[in-house]
């Protein structure tokens, strides 16, 4: 990313007459970037058999691999050959393939581009670069955490608490010094490179998924003791939107698949990916569990919520939930915010990091279950006249209590038949 916000500078810098340089606004050069990347396109260029094991520094690359740079020649030949641009590159060895971006100059089409790669030998596929954005809203405030009142937070930690388990939040940068997140990231990366900060919508779902309990300030996370992976892949546009694309995510989900997460939360939504489906059916065959927010412009909930094997959640309206998502509250979520502050959130986005959080405390239960164990274990308001008489749209339609009762065969919060919870459906 850094080399395409530079790239786009510089050729506004060359259009521009002398001395009007220092006048181009953040709004322009980002406009400027956002064309260039509707002009890019992904190349997969097949990797050797991976010949070593990364350990807890690996950062995604290979450090000293001899074919690196061969690969990369066979990178900028394709590139010439077909009249692009060679912009940035990154191995990806957890599915076998190197991802070069590269750029078309001019607005013709990229089909015929695309088609002729994919006839290479060398090409593993080609693919144009996705655009994906981050589910906020602007739903009313609540001044209260409604999963503390409904879900009964502080019950569900006598049995849970996430100890231990990896959470990764590919999302904006979250501000890993926020006094409810210290000593909650456990590990740090920056996927995107410019500008580096912490930003709003990483933040607050990083927040809503393990702020420290106890502590005395903010908020309970709803997995408190869970250790985050941060990994920056989107970053915030200059309107405040949350913005990723196809390489972004995938060197983050490359990079959380490497490093033993075994919760992986996207709050974002957009097209369909080849590269991004790839990277999460490995993350599935490593029995890692997936958490997407489900867009409620799109009947499906759009790609990854609609995506085999992931988790949908929705916001706690029922009306804009697609099909067999979830619901959890996601409308006035108090939450951590850059700058050692805390504020209200709403949005898709944040009931899915409720979701990731219930995960967690599962899997801290049962380190061993898949993303379809850990979605059947969870239990919804359908067997449950409690929870069907809460208030919908703070509350969703899961019954915490009961599910973590289901996970451990006792007694969690409100304690109804322990048999009778085991027999209801999810």
């Amino acid at each position: 990313m850094r080399s395409m916000l530079a790239a786009a500078m510089l050729a506004l810098c060359a259009a521009l007459p002398a001395g009007a340089a220092a006048q181009v606004s953040p709004a322009t050069v980002e406009k400027a970037a956002a064309a260039a990347a509707s002009r890019q396109l992904l190349v997969m260029l097949r990797l050797p058999p991976q010949h070593f094991h990364p350990d807890a520094a690996y950062a995604g690359r290979y450090p000293d691999d001899g074919g690196r740079a061969a690969r990369r020649r066979a990178g900028q030949e394709l590139a010439r050959k077909h009249g692009l641009k060679l912009v940035d590159d990154w191995p990806m060895p957890v599915i076998g393939i190197d991802c070069y971006v590269m750029e078309q100059a001019g607005d013709a089409p990229l089909e015929p581009v695309l088609e002729a790669l994919a006839r290479d030998p060398r090409v593993a596929w080609a693919q144009p670069m996705n655009t994906y954005q981050g589910l906020a809203g602007d739903d009313p405030l609540y001044p209260v955490q409604p999963a503390a009142k409904y879900w009964k937070l502080a019950q569900l930690h006598k049995s849970s608490t996430g100890r231990g388990v990896r959470v990764a939040v590919i999302d904006s940068g979250i501000d890993a010094g926020h006094p409810d997140l210290a000593g909650q990231v456990r590990q740090q990366q920056d996927f995107v490179g410019s500008p580096a900060a912490a930003e709003l919508h990483g933040t607050a779902v990083a927040g809503i998924i393990a702020a420290r309990a106890g502590n005395g300030l903010g908020i309970a996370g709803i997995a408190p003791d869970a250790r985050v992976l941060a990994l920056r892949a989107c970053w915030t546009d200059v309107a405040g939107l949350t913005r990723c694309n196809s390489f972004t995510l995938g060197k983050a989900l490359n990079f959380a698949i490497t490093n033993g997460a075994k919760v992986i939360n996207l709050s974002l939504s957009g097209p369909a990916d080849r590269l991004l489906q790839t990277l999460l059916d490995t993350a599935a065959a490593r029995g890692m569990v997936v958490v997407g927010a489900a867009d409620p412009q799109r009947a499906d909930g759009g790609f990854p919520a609609s995506y085999p094997g992931v988790i949908a959640v929705a916001g706690a309206d029922r009306a804009h939930a697609p099909a067999g998502a979830l619901l959890a509250p996601g409308a006035g979520i108090p939450t951590t915010m850059p700058g050692a502050r805390w504020g209200f959130v709403s949005g898709p986005s944040y009931a899915a990091a409720h979701v990731a959080g219930l995960a967690a405390l599962l899997v801290q239960l049962d380190p061993s279950a898949n993303a379809a164990q850990l979605r059947d274990t969870i239990r919804t308001a359908a067997n449950n006249a409690a929870v069907q008489a809460f208030p919908v749209a703070q509350a969703g339609n899961i019954d915490a209590c009961a599910t973590i009762a289901h996970a451990t065969g006792a007694c969690a919060c409100s304690c109804p038949s322990i048999a009778a919870v085991k027999a209801s459906s999810p």
